[in-house]
């Protein structure tokens, strides 16, 4: 295999599989288009499998030394061969894989939290080490902690959707402020408002435990989603939703069936820097329905202004302000 390539994708694994990185959505999109050549891929899949070698060696007392050497040595080491019995493995080449897998197999196990991240306005779709998929909404963050029992991961802020692959020995628990959603194989999404959460089935099945409610543990079904109030999660309820309403936004377009005009709104300005203000007059409260694209506000001031007769100006920091025609902007 080329050793550019192989230094390359030591480099990218180190990165991603650190234990302590903020990786920058610039990082990410570089990955993307770096792993889309099937030779990167591979070297890839090679060093990750040569990983979870090292994690089923984790115990091996000759291991354990070379450990303990490699990290007294520091990242400087650009080799580190192993000896197992009476073999000699050289398990990765370059100066950062070398420094994060010692370092992961000193603690016991090889653990996989790299910080997923993404922009205002930005989405970002990744394969995990375990087969599943996330994908990540406008403006949101997850910490990833795999571990040997457990897959975890913390939704910091925002909103993702996880297609998780199926282990019944392994499960896959998604972490949102105060509530836990468990799953072992499903699809489903999670979003996270200040302290409010939002989970929407789409398949399979997921349970949802919250802190402030112990006493409950709600099972929904495909279709259902259930919201729970920071101020209120005993009262939390599953209801029916559409899903491919609810998930449209992996497709780069939001879809209102029958919402307040202010509340489509907010959920817009979600994937904008440049916000929609409402003003004076504006009939807030109006219901509206429709799908437009996230990220480009035009089609949607066009119908709003074309429909309720408003005018649209706007201001100096970028925001576009909307007020019935014939009525000041002072």
């Amino acid at each position: 295999m080329d050793e550019r390539v192989t230094r390359e994708a030591g480099a990218w694994h180190a990165l991603l599989n650190d234990t302590h990185p903020r990786i920058e959505t610039e990082d990410l999109e570089a990955f993307s288009v770096w792993q889309s050549d099937p030779k990167n891929r591979a070297a890839y899949d090679r060093i990750d499998d040569i990983s979870r070698s090292v994690r089923a060696l984790q115990n091996d007392p000759d291991i354990r030394e070379a450990t303990a050497e490699a990290l007294a040595r520091g990242p400087e080491r650009r080799r580190v061969v192993m000896r197992v019995g009476t073999r000699r493995l050289r398990v990765v080449t370059g100066a950062l894989v070398a420094a994060s897998m010692v370092a992961a197999v000193a603690v016991g196990f090889i653990v996989l939290r790299p910080t997923y991240e993404t922009d205002v306005g930005q989405t970002f779709s990744a394969r995990l080490s375990d087969g599943s998929r996330l994908t990540l909404d406008t403006d949101s963050q997850v910490r990833v902690r795999f571990s040997q029992g457990e897959r975890r991961i913390e939704l910091l802020r925002g909103q993702a959707l996880f297609e998780v692959a199926h282990n019944a020995q392994r499960p896959f628990i998604v972490q949102a402020g105060d509530t836990r959603v468990r799953a072992t194989g499903t699809r489903f999404e999670v979003r996270k408002t200040g302290q409010d959460v939002r989970v929407t089935l789409t398949q399979g099945s997921v349970e949802v435990v919250d802190r402030d409610a112990r006493s409950k543990t709600w099972r929904l079904k495909p279709g259902q989603a259930l919201a729970l109030k920071a101020a209120a999660p005993t009262a939390a309820t599953p209801t029916p939703v559409d899903v491919e309403t609810a998930t449209s936004w992996t497709t780069g377009t939001v879809t209102f069936q029958d919402i307040p005009l202010a509340e489509a709104v907010a959920e817009l300005n979600r994937y904008s820097r440049d916000k929609i203000v409402l003003g004076d007059g504006v009939p807030r409260t109006r219901r509206i329905s429709g799908v437009f694209s996230t990220g480009d506000n035009d089609d949607f001031i066009a119908a709003l202004s074309a429909y309720y007769g408003l005018k649209s100006e706007r201001k100096s920091n970028g925001d576009i302000q909307l007020q019935p025609k014939g009525e000041s902007n002072a």
